[in-house]
């Protein structure tokens, strides 16, 4: 079923937006090792290049980037994304051991080059994930940078497999 649905998913976007249909970016995953992060493409395909023009709308403070309404979005990315759908090519990055499904989210590398506090940098001590405490507590409410690496940290610091599953289950209702 989940081959079905990546199928489905990849041909709509080729035929609906066109080549390519996946989105890679190079992320940087546990102990700072970088790695290609897989999404489904929801952007035009020049969408990094026109980064310079949306710079200035992220609605994070710090040096992480967010912007809600991403004039670059595509009509099938933007029901791509409210569904979390996007995400699923991460799948592989978790079979690949690049990833996991609960942790904190990769960010680019020129976000974690960015990075103003050492604290920030304990976000690369565990692996990277697909969901977070973020994403299913307050995905579209986190403004702040701070506020996203204190949850994360919260994560890190109280780990458990309980944990992990209150999180997944939690993410469910939340992209729903």
């Amino acid at each position: 079923r989940l081959r079905a649905l990546l199928l489905f998913v990849a041909l709509i976007i080729r035929i609906r937006d066109g080549s390519p249909v996946l989105f890679t970016q190079e992320r940087v995953g546990m102990q700072g090792r970088p790695f290609t992060m897989l999404k489904f493409r929801t952007m035009v395909p020049d969408a990094e290049e026109r980064w310079d023009e949306v710079a200035h709308l992220s609605s994070v403070k710090g040096p992480a980037f967010k912007v809600p309404d991403d004039p670059r979005l595509t009509a099938t990315g933007r029901f791509l994304r409210r569904s979390s759908i996007d995400e699923l090519p991460q799948l592989l990055n978790v079979v690949t051991g690049e990833m996991s499904l609960v942790g904190p989210r990769p960010l680019p590398v020129y976000e974690v080059e960015a990075f103003g506090e050492i604290s920030h940098r304990r976000r690369l001590s565990v692996k990277p994930g697909i969901t977070c405490e973020w994403q299913a507590g307050g995905r579209n409410t986190i403004t702040s940078f701070e506020e996203w690496v204190a949850m994360d940290l919260a994560y890190i610091d109280n780990w458990s497999l309980w944990l992990d599953i209150r999180i997944l289950l939690r993410t469910i209702p939340a992209v729903l």
